[in-house]
């Protein structure tokens, strides 16, 4: 068994599929109509038969609480991994993202949470 798809929920999917493409980075696999939003699924460009991340709208009252809760207890919605946090840290800085925590060690870990301008935290993860 092996993860094939997680999502995370956003506001805006017009929003989300240009922060995460044309900010982070990700490049876009599936983008088709689902009812009145859409499939958007989007992948690392290291590794595009990897897991698939679904910007998942928010529309339902459940997704907009727990989302809302997690932001504004400073909880990261999800994390990603980067092989220099600070490089990557500097380099999101040029592209305006706005960081809640700059680089922190911790240990054998260096962490980063910026917001994804879309409803969510995340958390960017070196390992040594």
């Amino acid at each position: 068994m092996k993860i094939i798809v997680t999502s995370i929920f956003v506001q805006d999917q017009d929003k989300a599929l240009e922060f995460y493409s044309e900010t982070l980075g990700f490049v876009k696999k599936y983008d088709v109509p689902a009812g009145e939003f859409r499939w958007i699924t989007l992948v690392s460009p290291d590794n595009q038969d990897g897991t698939d991340l679904v910007l998942e709208p928010n529309d339902n009252p459940a997704a907009k609480e727990y989302q809302k809760k997690l932001f504004d207890q400073g909880i990261p919605a999800t994390m990603f991994g980067v092989a220099d946090v600070r490089k990557e840290y500097n380099r999101l800085m040029k592209h305006g993202v706005k960081f809640t925590m700059e680089p922190t060690e911790m240990g054998a870990i260096t962490i980063a949470v910026f917001d994804d301008t879309c409803g969510n935290l995340i958390q960017i993860l070196e390992q040594k």
